[in-house]
C-alpha cells in the first residue's frame, strides 16, 4: 500500500526522509521486520524498541515511527531511502494506523470488548457461541487464542490475552474475510492502558467483576479500576454485574449509554436474574427473571459464577438486537472454552479437571463448585505465575489450605525468574508450608505428573492457573506445553502396564 505521510488524518512532530513509503507489513518488534515494513519503536517494560531500529532497518523496513527526534534524525542521515516520523506516542500513532491500514475491518463487524478480573476467557466463548447460534457468525479474541465462528485460528500470539494493535486489526481484517460479522475480546487492564484498542468503539463492553490482580503493572489499584473503566468510555452500549462492589457501582453512576445489568443473588435487582440454580450431571438448571416474565432455562455450564457468565452473554444478544425467546431456545446448546471447567475421564473413575483459575477469588469460587461433585479425594494443583505479582502468590496458597487433600505447587510462566524462588514464595502462604500433603514441582510438566500419579479411584484432580497459550514462557522463550498432551500419555502408559 502506497502511504503518503502528509496525506495522513494523524499527528506527527516531524518527518525526516521520503514522504511516501509502499508498505506491506507492520511490526513493532525488530525480530518480525519484513521487506517494505514499517517498524514502531515503542519503549517498553524491558526494552526501548529505539535500541533495535538500525537492525529494522537492515531487515527491510523502509518506515520507522518514534519519539526520539535527534536520535531519528541521525539516522536518517543513515538510511536516507528509509522514512522517519516523529510522534509524541509510539502506541497511539500505532493503533490508529493499523486500524486505516487494515481497512477500518473493526467498524465492518460487531465488536464486543469483555473486561474483568476473572471471567473474560469465559464470557468470551460464551458470547461467541451464542451469537453464531443466533446466526450472526462471531469470532473471538484473548486467551485461548484466535477464533472464527468455525473452527480456531493459526496465530503468533503477540501477548498473552489482548494482542498488541498491528496484530488485533489483522485479526479483524481476517475474521472479515472469513465473512465472520462479529467479534468478541477480552480487552485486559494492561491492553487499555497501553492503548491496544485505542481508536475503536465497541458496539458492547461487558463487565464481569472486579478484584486484585496485576499490581506488579499497576502497582494501585486505583490505576488498576481506571484501566479498566476506559473500556466503558469507548462503548455504545454495555452490560453490567451489578452484584461485582469492585466496579459494578462505578458503572452504574457513569455509564451513560444503554446498559443491561444481571445478578445471581437473591436480593440485588437487575433486568437479568438468575435464581433456583440447580446442578445436574449435564448442566445447570435456573429461572431467568427478565421484564416481569420467568423463563425454565437450561445451560450446558458448571459453577453458579459461570451462570453469571453465561447472563452476560446473554444480555450482550439483547443488547444486539435479538428477543429473550430465540436467545433461550439455543442456550442449550452453548459451548465452553477450552481450560474451563473442562472434564477428562480417567481410570478408575479418577476425574482430572482443567481450570486456570489464578487469581485468589476465581480459585475460591472453582473450589466451591468443585467439592459439590461426587468424589473421594480431591488433588490440587495450584501455581505462582512468574509472570505476574508476586504478592499474590502466597494468597494462593491461603486459599487453597485445608481444601485439598493433597496440594502439588507449581510454576507457571516462570519468565525470567528461579522456579524455585516462585515455589517458595506460594508456598510461605500456608500456615504449615513443611506439612506432608504439600509437594513441589519446579516445572507445570512435572506438576501434572505430580497431581496424576497422587491420583487413586474415584479422586478429583484439579490443575489450575494460566497455562492456556500452549507453551510456557521461560527467559523470553515460549517452549511447547499441553496439559491435556500430558495427561493423555501418562493415562495411555497406565493402561498399557495395565
Amino acid at each position: 500500500m502506497n502511504i503518503h505521510f502528509k496525506q495522513l488524518d494523524l499527528p506527527f512532530n516531524d518527518i525526516f526522509g521520503p514522504t511516501t513509503q509502499y508498505i506491506t507489513h507492520l511490526a513493532y518488534d525488530s525480530r518480525l521486520v519484513q521487506k517494505d515494513g514499517i517498524f514502531f519503536s515503542i519503549k517498553g517494560e524491558n526494552h526501548d524498541g529505539h535500541e533495535y531500529i538500525s537492525d529494522a532497518v537492515k531487515k527491510g523496513a523502509v518506515t520507522v515511527v518514534g519519539t526520539s527526534s535527534y536520535q531519528l534524525k541521525q539516522l536518517s542521515k543513515r538510511f536516507p531511502h528509509c522514512t522517519f516520523l516523529v510522534v509524541d506516542d509510539v502506541r497511539f500513532f500505532m493503533a490508529h494506523f493499523s486500524k486505516s491500514f487494515y481497512g477500518n475491518s473493526d467498524d465492518k463487524l460487531k465488536t464486543i470488548g469483555v473486561t474483568g478480573t476473572n471471567g473474560k476467557t469465559t464470557v468470551a466463548a460464551y458470547v461467541r457461541s451464542l451469537l453464531t447460534l443466533l446466526h450472526l457468525p462471531t469470532g473471538s479474541i484473548g486467551t485461548t487464542g484466535i477464533w472464527s465462528s468455525k473452527q480456531k485460528l493459526v496465530y503468533a500470539k503477540s501477548t498473552p490475552t489482548t494482542p498488541e494493535s498491528t496484530d488485533l486489526h489483522y485479526i479483524f481484517y481476517d475474521l472479515l474475510s472469513l465473512h465472520d460479522q462479529a467479534a468478541v475480546m477480552e480487552v485486559s487492564s494492561i491492553a487499555l492502558d497501553q492503548q491496544r484498542v485505542e481508536g475503536m468503539t465497541f458496539d458492547v463492553a461487558i463487565h464481569t467483576n472486579f478484584s486484585e490482580e496485576h499490581l506488579e503493572y499497576h502497582k494501585t489499584m486505583e490505576h488498576y479500576k481506571q484501566s479498566k473503566m476506559r473500556l466503558f468510555q469507548q462503548a455504545k452500549s454495555a452490560v453490567v454485574n451489578v452484584e461485582d462492589e469492585g466496579m459494578g457501582d462505578d458503572l452504574l453512576q457513569t455509564f451513560t449509554g444503554r446498559m443491561v445489568t444481571y445478578s445471581i443473588s437473591e436480593g440485588v435487582p437487575a433486568m437479568l436474574q438468575a435464581r433456583y440454580l440447580t446442578t445436574t450431571s449435564a448442566g445447570t438448571a435456573f429461572d431467568l427473571h427478565f421484564k416481569g416474565n420467568r423463563y425454565e432455562v437450561f445451560a450446558p455450564v458448571y459453577g453458579d459464577y459461570n451462570i453469571a457468565n453465561v447472563l452476560s452473554a446473554i444480555g450482550t444478544a439483547l443488547l444486539l438486537g435479538y428477543h429473550i425467546e430465540d436467545i433461550l431456545d439455543v442456550l442449550p446448546n452453548l459451548e465452553s472454552p477450552e481450560g474451563r471447567f473442562q472434564v477428562i475421564q480417567g481410570p478408575n473413575n479418577q476425574r482430572v479437571i482443567l481450570d486456570y483459575a489464578h487469581t485468589p477469588v476465581a480459585l475460591t469460587r472453582l473450589l466451591h463448585e468443585v467439592k459439590k461433585l461426587p468424589h473421594n479425594r480431591l488433588i490440587l494443583m495450584i501455581a505462582g505465575i512468574g509472570i505476574r505479582d508476586f504478592n499474590k502468590m502466597p494468597k494462593m496458597a491461603r486459599v487453597a489450605e485445608g481444601q485439598a487433600d493433597e496440594i502439588v505447587v507449581t510454576v507457571d510462566h516462570p519468565g525470567f525468574h528461579d522456579p524455585d524462588i516462585i515455589v517458595d514464595n506460594v508456598i510461605s502462604g500456608f500456615s504449615d508450608p513443611h506439612h506432608p500433603n504439600i509437594h513441589r514441582a519446579p516445572t507445570r510438566r512435572e506438576g501434572v505428573l505430580t497431581s496424576l500419579s497422587l491420583g487413586e479411584e474415584n479422586d478429583i484432580i484439579l490443575l489450575t492457573s494460566g497455562c492456556i497459550n500452549g507453551a510456557q514462557l521461560v527467559k523470553g522463550e515460549a517452549i511447547p506445553h499441553s496439559d491435556e498432551a500430558i495427561i493423555d500419555a501418562y493415562y495411555a502408559s497406565i493402561l498399557l502396564k495395565g
